[in-house]
């Protein structure tokens, strides 16, 4: 147990490593020529309903609340809590965990409904891209995931290779045992889902001490997220080129921290990573309206990265079961 965050801080630190080495040299959004985001101005008054519609829509549920003078907004965030609050209308209120799970379910569903309109929103902001800027971005994005892959292939050699030399398990078994969890990472793009399919492979398949098997299973399926790590300081650097902002050797290990801190953070869940991306984008200075960017290629990646993680918890069980097989 004294070992594993030791393991756990290794990983990732290589990870990121790996992926502001390959980002660097590969340069993927250099050339792409987006314009970097102005700063935000105040619009004239327009006639337009629509446009006066758009710019009231509140941005976060509780930004209307400290927006002076924008009422519209508070007006947004009351509607949608009077819908939600309408579909649960014959739940009990007895107590105060009554009423907690009442605002609860209404947040999900609020929660829902935007969720369902992320893909239209995700395609508005592709076509003004394009139809602004061409689609010079699309090629930089191709090149992009080229990398990422590229990266995630390092990294998985590098856990072979620390298997190899820290370990009794050889690589070939590590790879054969652990087929089934690889697979069902990529299928779920979830390190959770797929925790107890590894816990098995490792103890069962693999032949690891149970203990070891936890450890790296369970434990690192929470906190040991390699491929999320690499992924978010790729996109950050991404993104700067891709704008046309160089950034400092100061600001790339902010990178190295932020996404430390992110990874850790990150729920085991799909598209998990994005949502830690904005704290990597803001410190160091990136404007995060163009992490969406992304998701036009994030759906394909983040499997990826999943197996990459998973595979970062079977590394670990390995090495803490140490070269001697138990």
């Amino acid at each position: 147990a004294a070992r594993l965050p030791r393991l756990l801080l290794m990983n990732t630190l290589v990870a990121i490593t790996v992926g502001l080495t390959v980002a660097n040299v590969i340069q993927p959004g250099r050339g792409a020529g987006l314009a970097p985001a102005e700063p935000a101005v105040e619009a004239p008054h327009t006639a337009n309903p629509l446009v006066a519609f758009i710019e009231n829509v509140p941005k976060s549920l509780l930004g209307p609340l400290g927006d002076d003078g924008k009422v519209i907004g508070v007006i947004f965030v009351a509607v949608a809590f009077g819908m939600a609050l309408r579909k649960e209308r014959h739940r009990p209120l007895g107590t105060v965990e009554h009423l907690v799970e009442l605002v609860l379910e209404s947040l999900i569903k609020i929660l829902h409904w935007i969720i369902a309109v992320v893909p239209l929103a995700v395609f508005g902001i592709v076509a003004s891209i394009v139809g602004t800027e061409g689609f010079a971005q699309f090629q930089a994005l191709g090149i992009f995931v080229l990398s990422v892959l590229l990266a995630l292939t390092i990294q998985a050699g590098y856990y072979l290779v620390r298997v190899r030399f820290g370990s009794w398990v050889r690589p070939g078994d590590l790879l054969r045992g652990g087929r089934d969890a690889l697979v069902m990472a990529f299928s779920t793009a979830s390190s959770t889902a797929t925790m107890p399919v590894t816990y098995a492979a490792l103890k069962d398949r693999i032949g690891l001490r149970e203990q070891s098997a936890s450890m790296g299973a369970l434990v690192g399926a929470n906190f040991n997220n390699d491929g999320t790590a690499l992924y978010e300081a790729m996109a950050a650097l991404f993104i700067a080129q891709m704008i046309g902002i160089d950034l400092s050797m100061h600001q790339q290990v902010m990178i190295v921290l932020t996404s430390i801190i992110a990874s850790v953070g990150a729920a085991g869940i799909p598209e998990a990573g994005l949502v830690t991306m904005t704290m990597v984008f803001t410190a160091v200075g990136l404007p995060v309206q163009f992490i969406p960017v992304l998701l036009t290629v994030d759906w394909f990646l983040d499997r990826c990265r999943t197996a990459i993680n998973v595979m970062g918890d079977m590394n670990v069980s390995c090495l803490l079961d140490g070269k001697q097989k138990g």
